[in-house]
């Protein structure tokens, strides 16, 4: 019994050791984290408006029919190349037809009346030299021979008016163009302003955005933009503010924006959706962390800063920032680390253990 007794006070003194160096290690392990880092640089920094919208053809033609009637003829096809007063469709309709020929028979009508004022004042002329009519009668035939001559001025534009109107039964395309609407067969009956055909010019093409309200006051006629369409995520093209519309759309609270640029013809077609980044500033050198490393703490901002192999939480100024990076003014220096993705964990002081990036050893 005194031998137990002699031996308990041992195991005590050695568990104690064992405990009191286990704390040690788990403090000292719980002191150090894994972290990513990144280092501070210089580069370009972009400030640029975001925008979503869709590409609309230069030109554009709805062609639609100025009268009713049945369709005659079908010229050209959808999806069809036309030429300039190429016939698309022709019609048939009795009304313009018939008003030609009354406007025809009309101005010959008037022809033959103001040959017979022309002679009936010739006649009364000589006589009035002669002293055969009065002063009164040779006034009558003068007058008469002005009116006829007007009123066949009259039935002669007449004339051209509905000769206009028949060449309207023939559908043209106004300019170079592919056929995008052709709803139409021959036979078919079609009222007065129905739209039969649109042409759309295929060899210029904009793109029309919608630029927040907020935003429009940074653009400007003439900025850079780069563009990239739905159909070609991995192509991005030039282009630049032509247009900006002076209206903010009530519901939306946008106001459109057109730009024009590099796009090749055949590379992309009217309807097509595309996105937008407006260039509005550039800053050629401009001291940058990403945009995530920054966290706030009431009114002032800060990061984790990798100091001699520790966290420290720097105070920062910052300025200006793009979608993934900010610049910051004040607090930093180039080639100095910083934490991208601050944790909750983090404490001033703890060692940090800088992993290696994915895909590296």
């Amino acid at each position: 019994m005194q031998s137990l007794k002699k031996i308990y006070p041992k195991y005590s003194i050695a568990l104690g050791i064992l405990f009191l160096l286990t704390v040690s290690y788990l403090l000292v392990k719980g002191g150090t984290v894994d972290v990513e880092a990144e280092q501070v640089e210089y580069r370009e920094l972009v400030r640029a408006v975001y925008a979503t919208g869709y590409v609309e053809a230069d030109a554009a033609a709805n062609l639609s029919a100025e009268f009713s009637g049945t369709v005659e003829r079908i010229g050209a096809r959808e999806g069809e190349q036309v030429r300039a007063g190429q016939a698309v469709m022709t019609f048939r309709s009795p009304r313009p037809e018939f008003a030609v020929r009354e406007a025809r028979a009309a101005m010959r009508e008037q022809e033959a009346a103001l040959k017979d004022a022309e002679l009936d004042f010739s006649r009364k002329e000589n006589l009035f030299r002669e002293g055969a009519v009065s002063r009164q009668e040779f006034d009558r035939a003068e007058k008469a021979r002005v009116q006829a001559r007007e009123l066949l001025s009259q039935r002669q534009y007449r004339l051209k008016m509905v000769e206009d109107d028949l060449q309207k039964l023939t559908v043209c395309a106004p300019f170079n163009g592919i056929l995008t609407l052709q709803d139409v067969k021959a036979g078919d009956y079609v009222s007065s302003g129905t739209l039969v055909a649109t042409v759309v010019d295929t060899s210029a093409y904009a793109v029309v955005v919608e630029v927040d309200e907020l935003d429009v006051p940074r653009v400007r006629v003439g900025q850079k933009a780069a563009v990239v369409f739905d159909a070609y995520p991995d192509r991005r093209y030039q282009a630049a503010v032509s247009r900006v519309v002076p209206m903010t759309d009530r519901v939306t609270k946008t106001s459109k924006i057109y730009l024009v640029g590099d796009m090749p013809p055949g590379s992309v077609q009217a309807g097509m959706t595309a996105t937008a980044n407006i260039i509005f500033d550039v800053k050629p050198r401009a001291l940058l962390v990403a945009k995530g490393a920054v966290f706030r703490e009431g009114r002032e901002s800060f990061v984790w800063k990798i100091e001699d192999g520790r966290l420290k939480k720097q105070p920062v100024q910052t300025g200006a920032s793009d979608l993934a990076f900010v610049e910051v003014l004040k607090g930093l220096r180039s080639g100095e680390l910083v934490v991208p993705v601050p944790e909750e964990r983090f404490r001033e002081g703890l060692e940090a253990h800088v992993k290696a990036p994915a895909g590296k050893p």
